[in-house]
């Protein structure tokens, strides 16, 4: 009887240690993501301009950067939030377009180049971006979109096709080939396949495409730096950085309430792209 007992409860206790380690790992990760977060919170509602004296939770809350960075004459940030908007939806509708075609270009068609343009969108990979930064510079420089948001787009573009097509690829290889031979049958041309058949089937993929490259010019701060010269042409990252950067300035409360304001039209993004993400698996199963 007692060597019977002991036995479950030896595993009980096992899965309540795992079940505590678990929880442990879950906890430490969640503090360690959200602290950096409400501090910059707390920072940005400090009635004070520098680092000195602030707190995470303000004595006395303060709206007034927020207000400097919509109203004062002096700040370009509305500037900046316009710019980046425009830059990030153009990335990521033109770079999802040009890699949903490309990819299944590569994923239906047999052609002469075919393996070796696989092969090379894997090794543009494996190098750092900062090697092309140069070459960039000059390209733009010669063509005239230096300083110029078109030109940082377009480099935006051609950087998202070779891992992202690569991807969407490998998707678009998992769908049934008896669709397009069903559409074929009935008079379908490949944009019609395009459109009206694998595309549907690929909005999960091609959601967290256009998601993806929507955030990157948010985030980007190197590639604005060596393609942007004007303040009214610099994007969010890149403006947010004079205000540290400067070596007169103390404005590390302004840039918090800045960089708190970034997430706002990711959020959106994110839960407007989950819709159709769901409605594109659900999609998906059914045709199948």
């Amino acid at each position: 009887m007692s060597t019977k007992n002991r036995k479950p409860m030896s595993k009980k206790r096992k899965n309540l240690l795992e079940m505590i380690g678990i929880y442990t790992v879950i906890g430490i990760m969640f503090v360690i993501i959200l602290y950096p977060l409400l501090w910059t919170l707390g920072v940005s509602f400090n009635p004070g301009r520098g680092l000195y004296g602030a707190q995470i939770i303000p004595d006395n809350w303060s709206l007034a950067h927020y207000e400097w960075l919509f109203f004062d004459p002096r700040s370009n940030y509305l500037t900046w939030y316009k710019n980046t908007l425009i830059v990030a939806l153009s990335v990521s509708a033109l770079a999802t377009f040009t890699v949903g075609l490309t990819a299944y270009a590569f994923s239906r068609y047999r052609f002469k180049g075919r393996k070796n343009g696989l092969y090379a969108f894997l090794l543009l990979q494996m190098f750092p971006v900062l090697m092309a930064m140069v070459a960039l510079y000059i390209l733009l420089n010669t063509v005239g979109l230096l300083d110029s948001l078109v030109g940082l787009i377009i480099i935006y573009i051609g950087g998202a096709i070779p891992m992202n097509a690569f991807l969407v690829k490998g998707y678009f290889d998992t769908l049934p080939r008896e669709l397009d031979e069903s559409a074929k049958i009935d008079g379908a041309g490949h944009f019609r396949i395009f459109f009206q058949i694998l595309l549907p089937l690929a909005k999960p993929i091609l959601a967290v495409v256009a998601l993806f490259n929507f955030m990157a010019p948010f985030m980007d701060f190197i590639l604005p730096r060596i393609v942007l010269r004007s303040p009214e042409n610099f994007t969010l990252a890149l403006g947010l950085f004079n205000f540290v950067n400067d070596e007169f300035a103390n404005t590390f409360t302004r840039f918090a309430a800045g960089a708190i304001l970034i997430a706002v039209p990711i959020a959106l993004v994110y839960l407007f792209l989950q819709r159709y993400l769901i409605s594109g698996l659900a999609s998906g199963a059914t045709k199948g």
